[in-house]
């Protein structure tokens, strides 16, 4: 298994546990995700976004989804010029030194520091996302795509929404 942090800093040596400022409730930690979810961090930082996927029965989802492909991840309009300029960087992390968090699938753990094994740039987040056959759709508003997927029963991430665009009214 492979768990992987995403970050536009090239130069990080050494993860430090953290209690992460979306989430003040949580115990400090050194957060990663497995190369299954990884593709919910192909995105500049701070980008808001809302990703969605089939493991199994694909002609539904892309009946939901208007899509053909089994894996949508949605952003905002004003974000996708980042998607082509932003650099962001891959650390490969110890596994041995996480445990699984129960409360998001493909998201694991450490409550110690943690030294990257190593680091590569991602390149261009768009063909990434293209290459992988991950349909990224770009939309005026997330909260749509968003509302729908909480009440869907396909599994979900909704990242960064605190920097979405207000719902609309």
């Amino acid at each position: 298994m492979r768990l992987f942090h995403f970050s536009e800093d090239p130069a990080i040596e050494r993860f430090a546990p953290h209690v992460p400022a979306t989430n003040p409730d949580h115990a400090a930690r050194v957060w990663a995700i497995d190369d299954r979810h990884q593709s919910a961090y192909w995105f500049p930082r701070d980008c808001p976004r809302v990703t969605v996927w089939c493991d199994e029965d694909a002609g539904r989802f892309g009946q939901e989804f208007s899509t053909t492909a089994r894996r949508l991840h949605a952003i905002e309009t004003r974000w996708f010029p980042a998607m082509s300029t932003a650099t962001v960087y891959r650390y490969l992390l110890p596994a041995e030194d996480f445990t699984p968090w129960a409360e998001a699938d493909g998201q694991w753990v450490s409550t110690t520091p943690v030294e990257p094994l190593a680091v590569e740039p991602l390149g261009d987040l768009t063909n990434l996302h293209s290459d992988a056959g991950i349909e990224l759709r770009a939309v005026e508003s997330l909260w749509p795509i968003r509302d729908q997927v909480a009440a869907s029963d396909w599994p979900f991430s909704v990242i960064r929404m605190m920097y979405a665009a207000r719902r609309p009214a």
